[in-house]
């Protein structure tokens, strides 16, 4: 089996060769860039399997090359964050980021969070885990396994989304944030629910991540499609 290639953009000299030496010992193969402009770069020259980019970087800051590959790619990219209540959390999740690591880390918490991202992707298992499963006949599955709410639908088993008889293109994880919602349509699904089914936390994690993806999801999918119940969650309106 190929190794999963990573790209790891980071200006710190010390952190990066440190943290692609941590990596390469856990059968990563990594290419380690000092600056966005060389990370973009890299990203079209080998097309990674995932990305790592610190939020502040010379050249082309992090937000910014997260941005410009979610353009070209779907590949998942976590962002790395020295503060974690900087607004650049946010951002970055907003530019299309899937997850984010605070600095100082843990390799293993590093390596453990890239191979959850991994598993999100079909890596391990199909891009849609279990979300579209036994619970899909509640939202009024048609044959061919395609889920209608109003204009909406969505293809279980193509993977696909339509609006209004258009293409919605969605990232991986929005993809099964969707699947979630639909699988059960009507029912509140509170941020730690989401967390551990679409990012695969087995712990706590922040839920501006979900806040974040949520918001991205309503833009492709229709403001009013997802509501907020406030204190509990969110909610696929049926």
């Amino acid at each position: 089996m190929a190794e999963t290639h990573v790209l790891f953009v980071e200006d710190d000299d010390v952190i990066r060769e440190a943290t692609q030496l941590a990596l390469e010992r856990d059968g990563f193969a990594v290419t380690a860039m000092p600056d966005g402009l060389s990370g973009l770069e890299s990203f079209r020259r080998r097309q990674p399997d995932i990305a790592l980019l610190d939020v502040m970087l010379p050249g082309m800051d992090g937000v910014s090359l997260c941005r410009r590959i979610r353009d070209e790619s779907t590949v998942p990219v976590i962002m790395l964050s020295a503060r974690a209540d900087s607004i650049d959390v946010v951002l970055g999740l907003e530019a299309g980021a899937d997850d984010y690591v605070t600095k100082p880390f843990d390799g293993a918490v590093l390596v453990a969070r890239i191979r959850a991202v991994l598993r999100r992707f079909g890596h391990a298992g199909g891009p849609a885990g279990g979300a579209g499963g036994g619970d899909a006949d509640r939202a009024g599955q048609d044959q061919g396994g395609v889920l209608v709410f109003g204009d909406l639908e969505v293809d279980t088993d193509g993977m696909e989304v339509r609006r209004g008889g258009a293409p919605v293109a969605l990232t991986p994880t929005e993809m099964r944030l969707l699947l979630e919602f639909s699988s059960a349509p009507g029912t509140v699904l509170s941020r730690d629910k989401l967390l551990e089914r679409v990012w695969d936390y087995g712990w706590g994690g922040d839920t501006r991540v979900v806040d974040v993806h949520v918001q991205r999801l309503r833009t492709k999918i229709g403001q009013d499609r997802i509501e907020t119940v406030r204190g509990f969650g969110y909610k696929l309106k049926a």
